[in-house]
């Protein structure tokens, strides 16, 4: 059995609690994707099986759950602790010190937005909670920017497999263009934040 169908077996046994599971792996097991799993579950609610918006807020619910975890897990332990255990125990959770490393320098580079955008790039979405409990950000404020991030890229990986799950071929181009759009966007973003910082810097002068 691969992976893809797994996920599908999982789905089939537990319905939307299923889903949640899933997704709440997505973010402390990046091996197990959300591009498999809310597609399938949207796919298997345009034969009738789920309600959409239910595979929408399920997965949700499983994801923030995580991201919420990982948050606490940060703000508890210090560096030293969250590194050494990485180290010891990282390559079962197919992870590496150098991973939280950079996970952290762009928290420090683009600050509490990449909590956002991160919600949505699969290499940082399972590690950027933990560099936003470690820098103290306000609980609130981080479950704000992790939900929002986290409803547009579920709502939408749910709706491709929703509306295209019949055609393979098809979500298959539509996710290989996608993360070109998000590092698209996030550049664009982060050259106006750092344009609007120059253009404060100039007055003051």
């Amino acid at each position: 059995m691969n992976l893809t169908e797994w996920i599908i077996s999982i789905m089939e046994q537990l319905g939307y609690w299923g889903i949640a599971l899933l997704m709440f792996l997505d973010n402390v097991f990046p091996p197990i994707p959300s591009e498999i799993i809310m597609p399938s579950a949207g796919y298997s609610a345009s034969q009738g099986q789920l309600l959409l918006v239910g595979v929408i807020i399920a997965g949700c619910i499983g994801s923030l759950t995580a991201a919420a975890a990982l948050y606490w897990i940060g703000y508890k332990f210090n560096h030293d602790h969250i590194f050494r255990f990485v180290d010891r125990y990282g390559k079962y959770l197919f992870l590496k010190s150098q991973d939280v490393k950079k996970s952290l320098d762009w928290f420090e580079h683009y600050g509490h937005r990449i909590v956002f955008f991160g919600r949505m790039i699969p290499a940082v979405r399972s590690l950027i909670s933990i560099p936003a409990g470690m820098s103290r950000m306000p609980f609130w404020k981080f479950m704000f920017y992790s939900g929002l991030g986290t409803i547009i890229w579920t709502t939408f990986l749910a709706c491709v497999g929703f509306y295209f799950g019949e055609n393979q071929a098809l979500m298959h181009q539509i996710f290989s263009q996608v993360g070109y759009i998000i590092i698209v966007i996030v550049l664009m973003i982060v050259f106006w934040i750092f344009y609007r910082r120059y253009q404060r810097k100039i007055k003051i002068k």
